[in-house]
């Protein structure tokens, strides 16, 4: 079941590949998926699915909570990396 949640920011994350790698190609960045901020008190887990921009993207490693700002008091974001599902 899929259930939107309001008010995140998405943001490509791009890697620059090594220089002669077998990646890089004529290429001076890849896209290899997505920095998602969501709002405060958001609830993700490592096994998440989410569909961002039409594509399915599973959570890569440990989302991170930003608690609250030491210098406004408000409650920062949580912030988790997404990639497209592949296979």
């Amino acid at each position: 079941m899929e259930s939107p949640i309001q008010g995140c920011v998405v943001a490509p994350r791009a890697e620059t590949p090594q220089v002669g790698g077998d990646q890089q190609q004529a290429r001076d960045t890849v896209i290899v998926g997505f920095t998602v901020y969501a709002p405060p008190d958001t609830s993700v887990l490592t096994t998440d699915q989410f569909r961002i921009r039409g594509q399915v993207c599973e959570v890569t490693g440990e989302p991170g909570d930003w608690h609250q700002s030491p210098f406004t008091g408000t409650r920062g974001p949580v912030q988790f990396a997404a990639d497209r599902v592949t296979g």
